[in-house]
């Protein structure tokens, strides 16, 4: 393999040739490449057979099997299969080349296991791209810039109709990943952005080549060539054949949206569709064009309707992105360097008010971009950029945006919405159609409808269901904070008016602060706003019932319940096994002392008598007047027992118990032994001395006699101390020492002598004793 920290390029492997000998290889070689054929994609018809739609689940399940194998291939392996298999680039461009559009009529509602398998299908070609437009994986796994620019472009791996393709087909939910993707293919390899320079002239053919088809020619200075004699010749919108009409329109629809989805997505590559004259030659090829091929579908007897509305619709998706892609180049060229500022912004803010100027004879596409993008914002975020901007100028181009909605018939909207998302209330072309059609008894389609449907025959674009955003790329519900940035954006200007006034003026106004706060000033609101208290507050939000209040539990209230507990016994918490407590640790702990201790101090105190003072009762001391209690003063003395009752031996002798009952010692006459006698007489009188507690030194000393004396009876020569046995041993997982493992292997040999594993024998001597009958 590889050495790690040195580039592709650099590297080389030894590997066995075809005859076993090993050989040293660079790293991208053509003998590295594995064997294998990439079939080319194949896409499913509207009107497929059972048979062919077999067909075309088993040739994509090859080919998602082949380009899973390829990602899943290491680096090195990975680009010598890219660069050197012929059949993966095939295998690509047919995807490239035949995968369903956003606006193509896709796989069958009824065959979901197609559609799944395209969702697929449509995922690994996306992941193969942007892995073959990566350079650098990881630090190990890398090739040199220099290197993987030219591999890319001498290759074919990436061009511009690629890259085309490539915006159109995955540009909707990957927008992010595709700009970085194509930035770093024109960063890396600077050549394409003389390919894309001369891409510019062949996408301006395609508008020279549908006016031709339609028997129109561009005049003035946007034209390209001069008028042919025979241009005359060629057949109209109208006079052409069905098939050509839809082919061209087809044919429209396929080049605008491609042309806007790349540059929605590579911002860069506006200048250079700027610099041959992009913008000029498209709106002079919208005024021309779109009005000559309403007329066209309006006017033609089509025997399938559907056809009709299908065409119409596609016809006005094409004008909403050539609208688009003419804001795109105009705030990418000029309105994006004018809000960021710099030294040439004079210069931007005169190109800008040039196209605009351009744009006043362009009735019918200026009533357009104005419904869409209204001049007036612009205008006015030129006279906050450049406060010395010429008013008459704009206002001149004002007058002239509303001499085109008045030329075309049409009335301007009174509140203007960047965010539109439907476009029904894009008017520009439907409702210049509306009156043609009017005519001839056929109802005008909106892009609307487009939209509707699409949602329902997407192509291979819609599979990653992305939401759709507004015309200009906004969504147009506000968050939290971007609402509460708008209303103290429009009260530090109005602190007069109220928060609740304010909301339902941005609510009105679709949250443009700028809208409102003109309106406002200029006093023109709409009637439902004028009839609002300007100082109303805001209405204040419900708060919705905790969840923790509504939830039901088996530990609720319990004393780890932390959610109704502000404060818990950590002490009885602990992470892990708890250790239990040591001999010295319980010895320490003296809290059962002081328990004990408030008992006992009840008992401190002894009062004999208590002096009870005027007006109190025995009661309030807790005393009692009733003394019930049985008198023994005469218990000890002996009333008559000692009087005369005829026997006088008592008189005469005291009563003397016998020697023999004596509990005292024996008189001896031994004088030798008097010493020993006296010290016995000590012990035996302290023995029976009654004490209530006994000396524990002088008990300890009498047991290690007797045990002294059991050893000497059994014949034993000396006294040692048994060891307290241990088998409990130390807590598991902290180890066991050597005198437990012996005491639980003496246990283990010995238990046989006790417990019940003699219970005959027991029996036997207790029956032969009599204790049981038999």
């Amino acid at each position: 393999m590889a050495c790690a920290q040195v580039p592709l390029d650099e590297q080389r492997v030894t590997e066995p040739d075809p005859q076993g000998k090993e050989r040293t290889l660079p790293a991208l070689h053509p003998d590295r490449k594995e064997e294998r054929y990439f079939v080319p994609y194949k896409p499913l018809l509207e009107d497929s057979s059972p048979a062919e739609l077999e067909e075309f689940l088993e040739h994509t399940k090859f080919i998602i099997e082949d380009l899973e194998w390829l990602l899943m291939m290491p680096h090195d392996k990975f680009w010598c299969q890219v660069v050197f298999d012929e059949s993966l680039q095939r295998c690509l461009d047919s995807y490239l080349h035949h995968a369903p559009r956003s606006l193509d009529l896709t796989i069958p509602p009824s065959s979901p296991v197609a559609a799944e398998m395209q969702r697929s299908i449509h995922r690994a070609v996306f992941l193969t791209f942007l892995r073959m437009a990566t350079h650098k994986e990881s630090k190990e796994n890398f090739i040199t810039p220099a290197v993987f620019g030219e591999i890319i472009y001498e290759n074919f791996l990436f061009d511009i109709p690629k890259i085309l393709d490539l915006c159109v087909l995955f540009g909707k939910g990957n927008s992010q990943l595709l700009h970085k993707m194509i930035d770093n293919i024109f960063t890396q390899q600077p050549s394409y952005y003389s390919d894309l320079d001369e891409t510019v002239p062949t996408v301006l053919e395609v508008f020279d080549t549908i006016l031709d088809k339609c028997g129109l020619h561009c005049e003035g200075a946007t034209a390209s060539e001069p008028m042919k004699l025979n241009a005359n010749k060629h057949p109209t919108a109208i006079t052409m054949s069905q098939e050509e009409l839809v082919d061209l329109i087809l044919y429209l629809c396929d080049s605008t949206t491609t042309i806007h989805a790349f540059l929605n997505i590579f911002h860069a590559a506006c200048s250079s569709f700027q610099s041959h004259g992009f913008l000029g030659r498209l709106t002079s090829f919208y005024e021309t064009a779109v009005p000559d091929l309403e007329r066209a579908l309006t006017k033609r007897d089509f025997e399938d309707k559907r056809l009709q509305e299908d065409l119409w619709k596609r016809l006005s998706h094409s004008r909403r992105k050539m609208v688009e892609t003419a804001h795109l180049l105009l705030h990418h060229t000029c309105l994006q360097q004018i809000l960021e500022g710099g030294e040439n912004i004079q210069t931007f803010a005169e190109e800008l008010l040039q196209h605009f100027t351009s744009f006043l004879s362009e009735k019918r596409f200026l009533s357009d971009y104005d419904e869409q993008f209204p001049l007036a914002d612009d205008i006015s975020l030129l006279h906050q950029a450049l406060p010395v901007i010429d008013e008459t100028r704009t206002s001149y181009l004002l007058q002239g945006v509303e001499s085109a909605w008045d030329s075309m018939g049409r009335r301007k909207p009174q509140i203007q919405s960047k965010a539109t998302t439907s476009i029904p209330g894009f008017q520009g072309a439907a409702g210049g159609a509306s009156a043609i059609s009017s005519s001839a008894g056929i109802e005008s389609w909106g892009v609307h409808d487009l939209e509707s449907e699409g949602d329902g025959v997407r192509g291979a674009e819609a599979m990653l269901d992305v939401p759709w955003k507004g015309n200009n790329g906004a969504v147009c519900s506000v968050s939290g904070a971007e609402l509460e940035s708008l209303l103290s954006c429009i009260r530090d200007l109005l602190p007069d008016l109220g928060e609740g006034f304010l909301l339902a003026c941005l609510q009105e106004y679709d949250f443009n602060s700028e809208l409102v706060i003109n309106n406002i000033l200029e006093d023109r609101l709409t009637p439902n706003l004028d009839k609002l208290d300007r100082t109303m507050p805001r209405p204040k939000k419900e708060e919705l019932p905790s969840v923790l209040s509504n939830r039901s539990n088996v530990f609720d209230d319990d004393e780890f319940d932390v959610f109704r507990r502000d404060q818990l016994d950590m002490s009885r918490i602990w992470k892990g096994r708890r250790k239990g407590e040591t001999i010295r640790e319980m010895l320490n702990d003296k809290e059962h002392i002081t328990e004990q201790r408030a008992r006992y101090q009840a008992y401190e105190t002894v009062v004999e008598e208590i002096v009870i003072e005027p007006g109190e009762t025995a009661a309030s001391y807790g005393l009692d007047d009733y003394d019930d209690e049985y008198d023994d003063t005469y218990d000890m003395n002996q009333v008559g027992a000692n009087d005369l009752d005829g026997d006088s031996l008592l008189n005469r002798r005291p009563f003397t118990v016998p020697q023999v009952l004596r509990k005292g010692n024996k008189p001896t006459n031994i004088e030798e032994d008097e010493e020993e006698d006296e010290e016995e007489d000590n012990v035996q009188n302290n023995i029976n001395r009654d004490q209530f507690i006994q000396d524990p030194a002088l008990l300890r000393e009498r047991a290690e006699a007797r045990r002294a004396a059991m050893q000497q009876r059994k014949g034993t020569s000396g006294f040692r101390s048994e060891r307290a046995s241990n088998v409990v041993g130390r807590p598991k997982g902290q180890g066991q020492t050597l005198e437990t493992f012996l005491d639980r292997r003496k246990k283990e040999a010995n238990k046989s002598r006790g417990a019940n594993h003699n219970r005959r024998s027991m029996a036997d001597r207790k029956r032969n004793k009599g204790m049981i009958p038999s």
